[in-house]
């Protein structure tokens, strides 16, 4: 690595303040949320505090039971619900649309105030492409990001803006997989 070592921090050259980066897992593939929670546990194992928001998933996982057992990582998750937003009516998406919305709202209100080091945003890409959250609002909250925080955001699609925003863009393609068979999810594998 020319001029330092791997060790090195990458660091704000005014405040000496180590700058946290923006990171992208999107696609269709496997693995966007096992390489977030991989990525809090090293956080976490390293003393920072980590706050992870999860939208749309509601249902008991085994990263989120390992994760919010730990004193240094906050866990928040939205309202749950036994329905995809396309199989609900109106008026429920409208309700659990807005309660995705509250959740970022907070998550972003914790981050805002400097004292985590690690925001994780898992399936956040979520709430642009249901309108709740706009792709702008995402982008001007990336901009005003307190300088040290590192932020991850998942999800399906991210737009060619937000991946140009981003210090980290990592696509998940699938190639195969076990559901295309008939497979159901398992626990401990897929959640």
């Amino acid at each position: 690595m020319v001029g330092g070592t791997m060790n090195d921090k990458v660091e704000n050259s005014t405040t000496g303040v180590p700058k946290g980066l923006v990171h992208i897992y999107f696609g269709d593939g496997k693995g966007k949320t096992t390489a977030t929670a991989g990525l809090a546990l090293r956080a976490a194992g390293n003393d920072h505090k980590v706050l992870v928001a999860q939208f749309f998933k509601g249902r008991a996982s085994g990263e989120i039971a390992v994760l919010s057992s730990l004193p240094n990582v906050t866990v928040l998750r939205g309202d749950t619900s036994k329905k995809f937003v396309w199989e609900m009516d109106d008026a429920e998406a409208v309700v659990y649309l807005a309660s995705q919305e509250a959740l970022l709202q907070e998550a972003w209100g914790l981050a805002s105030q400097g004292d985590f080091d690690l925001l994780v945003l898992d399936e956040i890409l979520y709430l642009p492409f249901h309108q709740t959250v706009s792709e702008e609002q995402l982008l001007e909250m990336l901009s005003t990001k307190p300088e040290k925080l590192e932020v991850v955001m998942t999800g399906r699609k991210a737009s060619e803006a937000l991946q140009l925003a981003a210090d980290y863009v990592t696509e998940m393609v699938s190639v195969k997989h076990p559901y295309d068979s008939g497979t159901k999810q398992r626990r401990g594998i897929e959640f």
